[in-house]
Formats: C-alpha cells, structure tokens, sequence
C-alpha cells in the first residue's frame, strides 16, 4: 500500500515493532555477529537510522490523472547537519481499526556528536499506492507526532524551541530558579526553554554513561555556572 523502504529502515522498523532497546539492539539487527565481536571501535559503529527531532508540517497531495494517487510530503527538523537519507516508514500493518496509516520519520544519523549550531530541515516524500484503504495518516518524530484526519490535507507541528545555536557562553538557569542578578533575557539560558531530554552536566558531576542519543542535547557547565559546551551526542 506504500513504496518499499530501504533495508535499513526496514531494519529500524522491525526494531520498533518488537520492542528492541537501544543502539545495541539497531547494532544486532543490523550485524547478528555484534554481540561476539564486542563494542564496536567508533570507525567501526554500524549507521544509526533514527527518528528525527521534530515533524514541520504534514501533507497529502492527491492526483487523479490516471487514478487517484495519494503523495505524502512530511518536512521536519533535524537536531543537526550531517542527517542524510530522509525515510517515513509505515508503522501500520494491514489495514488498521482507525483508518490511520501510522508512520515514524527517520534518517540517517551522524556518525558522531555534533556541535549545536542550529536545526536542519530535512523532508521525505512516500507515494499511497491507488485504492489504498487510509481516511488519514499520524507522522511520528523523536520528540512528537503530526496528524492529518482527512486526505488530501495539511497540517503544521508545534514550534521546536531553544536549538542552543547561541548557548555557549551564557548563564544556565535551572527550572524554579531566579534570574542571576544583573543578568538580562539574553544573558541566560532557561532550563524549561531547552528541548526534551536535555542532559546538563555540571563541573563537578560525573558521567555514568556514554551511551549516544543524535536527538539528545547535552551542556556541559563551567563552575560558575555558564555554558561552555552545547552538543547533540
């Protein structure tokens, strides 16, 4: 009922239909033999297809030269650059209850963290083959999902937030805390301004894990409280 999708994102899709967990989980089904070789030297890490940070707008277009054809244009936000091979992978098998195709919106991650220096746009276009059976489609991201109720439509997420471009360097406020005395608006970086997931590492804190996350964005504080690194790890 939709064009096939690529190996990988088919990979992902099974991963999330069975519940695996982690990148350990995206490592074995994409290289069974993971589990004997160990972890991976970061040269070595297979590619990451995640889901990517945010969903833009939403929209079916509808031709009807030569039977009716259905096109689903999903544009989002990338936490990065380096996000390649845009996919929207159906979620649905057969013809669901409700009517909606389900579907998560995902990319090929970088290879490595990534400086914040503001969101990408990224898109991806899936054609419904004619005669298809859905009254309607909900578009998955890493961090919330954009419906449309009625084919042909448009519909438009949520704002995305603080992208940390201009971070380092300011002061970190955390949530329910006052403003520092003589500190502007624009001196300050509010905690509840910053996206989902957000890990704040303070100067004197450790680090428990070094598990990776493309869609999480980490600060590292200095003592006195500033920013000085903004990375999406």
């Amino acid at each position: 009922m939709f064009k096939s999708t690529s190996a990988a994102a088919a990979v992902f899709a099974a991963g999330l239909l069975m519940n695996f967990n982690g990148h350990a989980a995206q490592a074995n089904a994409q290289d069974p033999g993971a589990q004997s070789k160990g972890t991976p030297a970061p040269e070595d890490r297979p590619e990451v297809h995640a889901p990517v940070f945010r969903i833009i707008s939403v929209e079916v277009l509808r031709s009807t030269h030569g039977g009716t054809l259905d096109i689903l244009r999903v544009r989002g936000l990338a936490s990065s650059s380096g996000w390649e091979e845009a996919e929207l992978v159906p979620l649905t098998r057969g013809t669901p209850a409700d009517g909606m195709l389900d579907l998560v919106f995902v990319a090929r991650a970088p290879s490595e963290a990534m400086e914040a220096q503001g969101f990408e746009e990224i898109e991806a276009i899936l054609p419904l083959e004619t005669s298809h059976p859905y009254k309607g489609v909900n578009v998955h991201s890493a961090s919330d999902s954009v419906s449309l109720s009625q084919l042909p439509g448009y519909a438009e997420g949520k704002a995305a937030g603080e992208d940390c471009k201009k971070c380092v360097g300011k002061v970190f406020v955390p949530k329910g805390s006052a403003v520092p005395a003589g500190k502007s608006a624009a001196e300050v970086v509010k905690e509840e301004q910053l996206p989902p997931m957000t890990r704040v590492i303070k100067h004197s804190d450790g680090i428990p894990s070094a598990e990776s996350n493309p869609n999480r964005l980490t600060i590292v504080l200095s003592k006195d409280g500033t920013i000085a690194t903004a990375i999406w790890d």
